[in-house]
């Protein structure tokens, strides 16, 4: 009597390894894309620190602050921060100036609308070094947390 063995797989074995497969993407996919949001967040605060120790510098020249993001950088209160795209290097937050032209600032970083990082949060960095961060609320407005 001869016995017939098949090599491969069977039905059963394949769909066991695509559930393994598929209960391995729910645990990753959310994990890797907020990894991702916290990376765009940490490189956005990074900008907005640099953007406030050109504000300072500007301050210790002309003894005033920039009030523009967007315009190039000279130095001099009469200038900008030299941002020119007016967002963050990554593309994922807007960055603008408000407060009182040359006493003080407010730098926020807002994230653009449609992507990944949207309802992420805004975050600003002021003039006395408060540094906040809108959890969830990209109009800057509500509860805070510091960064």
């Amino acid at each position: 009597m001869k016995t017939c063995r098949n090599n491969g797989f069977n039905l059963i074995e394949l769909m066991v390894a695509v559930a393994i497969v598929g209960i391995l993407a729910a645990v990753a996919i959310p994990s890797y894309s907020s990894h991702v949001i916290r990376g765009a967040r940490a490189a956005a605060q990074t900008e907005l620190l640099n953007l406030a120790s050109l504000q300072e510098k500007i301050y210790l020249n002309s003894n005033s602050y920039a009030s523009s993001v967007t315009t190039g950088y000279t130095g001099s209160a009469t200038g900008g921060l030299g941002n020119t795209s007016g967002t963050i290097s990554n593309g994922k937050y807007a960055v603008s100036f408000t407060g009182t032209p040359g006493q003080t600032y407010l730098l926020k970083a807002v994230p653009l609308t449609g992507i990944q990082q949207t309802g992420d949060g805004c975050l600003t960095i002021q003039e006395n070094g408060l540094r906040l961060w809108y959890q969830n609320n990209d109009t800057c407005s509500g509860t805070t947390t510091s960064w």
